[in-house]
């Protein structure tokens, strides 16, 4: 059996606009508006604050979030929210803003430490409503029933796993996405297609799942590379946007692998970037996989290299796919290893063994062990 979780959603340009709407409808008294600096300096910010202000909607804003968001900074605004009286989330930015709403959310709700939920399953109260208007093509943290904060005292990234923790709403506006500069729209990208490749060979996907992740990898390889040179097209945000949408209702469900275990500790333990490091890991984890799940990987080399799975013969369909996702990423001019140096062997057994210990692990079609994901991990490292 499978279950199938996803919350409401509005998509087209102008769906932030709509946000007051449905504050009223949540009966939202006072809403605490969740951001962080980058979607301040980037106006999106002022301007939600100003369609709340039109609309006689009380409020005060949280944004003291940052990239990988904290457990201290989870706490804080806890604690900024039950002193101003809120009863409701408004969140305008990318993954970290949201998942950092997610955690305010489940711990107002639940009165404990944020780290205390980590896994799946754990929140037994359901925090306040949440209002999604997504400003990247990535996270589908919007979407989707899970949140990652990041642990600072042992920096290392926990993964809350809740239908609890599905937002009420999302807002998915393509045109927030255009203040993005480029390295993070193709990072945030590569996100989104990572999250599609890992919930389609996922060993707790199903033909729902399947079918939301199989085209949202069209999308994305039709429209990623478009990007490029035409940043400011509004179908080409929207392409990816919706390659994101749909990516986020099947990891959602089906969960992810390995390149998300892996990028979780790489994220936890050096504070890199989370798309980054997915990009960089994707093709190494996938040629690792691919005897595990060999006819869905053929499916995704099919949709890489714009050919039919028929076309592809069995013995040179993982090369077709390595191949497809190193053109991609020439594509999008992106680096194939990380520029931090050779790792030494401490920091290597730490970021193996904190991925073999992330819940997305148990969902990778492929088992392995600490030596397996230390030769992966090498493979980035220049």
């Amino acid at each position: 059996m499978r279950k199938f979780v996803a919350p409401e959603f509005i998509f087209g340009l102008g769906a932030r606009n709509k946000c007051a709407d449905y504050i009223r409808t949540f009966g939202g008294g006072k809403v605490l508006l969740v951001s962080d600096p980058g979607v301040e300096e980037a106006g999106w910010t002022r301007e939600i604050e100003g369609i709340l202000q039109q609309n006689g909607i009380s409020y005060v804003l949280y944004d003291s979030v940052s990239p990988n968001p904290r457990d201290s900074e989870v706490m804080r605004g806890a604690e900024f929210y039950l002193q101003n009286g809120c009863n409701m989330l408004l969140v305008i930015g990318g993954g970290s803003p949201i998942d950092c709403a997610k955690g305010i959310g489940i711990v107002v709700s639940n009165d404990q430490d944020i780290l205390s939920f980590e896994g799946v399953d754990n929140v037994p109260v359901p925090m306040p409503p949440l209002i999604c208007i997504p400003t990247t093509a990535g996270s589908s943290a919007d979407v989707s029933q899970f949140a990652i904060i990041l642990d600072s005292r042992n920096s290392s990234k926990i993964a809350i796993v809740s239908k609890g923790v599905v937002p009420d709403i999302s807002l998915v506006d393509p045109e927030t996405t255009k203040t993005m500069d480029l390295a993070l729209s193709t990072e945030t990208g590569m996100d989104a297609l990572t999250h599609a490749i890992e919930s389609y060979v996922s060993n707790a996907s199903s033909p729902v799942t399947e079918m939301h992740a199989l085209k949202a990898m069209e999308y994305l390889r039709t429209y990623l590379p478009r990007l490029i040179h035409e940043a400011d097209d509004n179908t080409i945000r929207a392409g990816i946007m919706m390659g994101s949408l749909l990516a986020g209702l099947s990891f959602s469900n089906a969960s992810l692998g390995l390149v998300h275990s892996m990028s979780h500790a790489l994220g936890g333990l050096l504070d890199l970037p989370h798309g980054l490091c997915n990009a960089l890991l994707l093709q190494h984890v996938s040629a690792f996989n691919y005897p595990a799940a060999p006819e869905k990987y053929r499916n995704v080399a099919a949709v890489l290299s714009g050919r039919t799975p028929a076309e592809i013969p069995w013995d040179s369909a993982s090369e077709v796919l390595a191949s497809g996702l190193r053109t991609l990423q020439t594509e999008l001019f992106m680096a194939d290893t990380l520029n931090t140096g050779t790792m030494d062997q401490k920091t290597l057994n730490q970021l193996a063994y904190r991925a073999l210990s992330d819940p997305c692990t148990v969902t990778n079609p492929k088992d392995a062990d600490t030596d397996d994901l230390i030769e992966l991990y090498e493979k980035i490292f220049n």
